[in-house]
């Protein structure tokens, strides 16, 4: 098995024209990349590259309308929600996003890498199964993990979700479901206003959701420390074949859309315990794709960050 960690990303993410002002910005993977490209690591990563995801494959996790309701909203380029705005070719875009994420599940889970990350947009873990919102028109974490399931014959697997809001669609698409265990760290309050501690999971499913809301002001300690004592604890006894990550870097202590203090360094110590992990139990298979992180220095030195750690495992 080789020893490189995928990387994918396209230029037609930037295409995703979100307006004047919006946090979630093209400029927000340039910086990303330039930092990258300036970084060790560039040279050791294996470009894989993104192709778009099936409408079929879309609604692995979304209602059949759901697609053709974006569609229409972004041939109109009518805003999906007051902060999720689109244009013409986002839909397009969006597929190219969650296919990015779904090719780099397909190079981890056989073997032609080790790791992954896709630095894509739009983001995802906020839709719902029939919700665009916060920024936010697939779920492409929650449809790389149903797509690992039904295309890879892939059994239980585990979503960490670290951005700083929290993932309510992806929370929502799997609350019942016992073959996935979703755990999000988050600021709280915040937006969406979900992710309390005691939402568990539904019926057969309880305890395979976990949330730990954090109040602001937390930073690398406190969340090293959630990880350490919470999170591993609960993924040993749940033993997923596959992990993925829901990588927003909006808990850095730069961000203007939240109140956390995580440094970069924050961010490689949470990637080293989840690879760590990985190890143990899911053959190092770690699938990791780009959701948050709205200040240009802290997306991008996170990300590096991030990155470096997945070439280092």
């Amino acid at each position: 098995m080789t020893q490189q960690t995928g990387f994918a990303y396209h230029p037609d993410y930037l295409n995703h024209n979100t307006g004047p002002n919006h946090p979630e910005r093209p400029d927000r993977l340039r910086a990303s990349l330039a930092a990258l490209q300036e970084s060790e690591v560039w040279e050791q990563l294996q470009p894989i590259e993104p192709t778009s995801a099936s409408v079929a494959q879309l609604c692995y996790v979304h209602e059949p309308t759901y697609p053709e309701h974006i569609q229409q909203y972004c041939e109109a380029e009518m805003p999906l929600t007051y902060d999720t705005t689109v244009v013409k070719a986002s839909f397009d875009i969006a597929k190219l996003s969650t296919g990015g994420v779904l090719r780099i599940a397909d190079a981890v889970v056989t073997g032609a890498v080790k790791n992954a990350f896709a630095m894509v947009r739009p983001p995802g873990h906020h839709a719902t199964q029939n919700r665009s919102m916060g920024f936010c028109l697939f779920n492409n974490i929650a449809i790389a993990a149903r797509y690992l399931q039904r295309e890879h014959g892939i059994g239980k697997v585990a979503i960490v979700d670290w951005d700083v809001h929290h993932g309510n669609g992806t929370q929502d698409i799997f609350y019942e479901d016992e073959t996935v265990f979703f755990f999000s760290i988050h600021q709280s309050p915040l937006y969406p206003g979900t992710g309390s501690s005691y939402e568990r999971g539904g019926g057969k499913a309880r305890g395979t959701t976990l949330n730990t809301p954090m109040p602001a002001g937390s930073g690398d300690d406190e969340y090293a420390a959630v990880f350490t004592d919470v999170l591993i604890p609960a993924l040993k006894d749940f033993s997923p074949e596959v992990i993925l990550i829901s990588a927003g870097f909006d808990a850095h202590y730069l961000d203007p859309l939240a109140g956390t203090e995580l440094t970069a360094e924050g961010f490689s110590t949470l990637t080293d315990l989840i690879l760590e992990f990985a190890e143990e139990t899911a053959s190092g298979r770690v699938v990791s794709a780009l959701e948050g992180g709205y200040s240009l220095e802290g997306v991008s030195e996170s990300v590096v960050a991030h990155v470096s750690r997945l070439v280092r495992s």
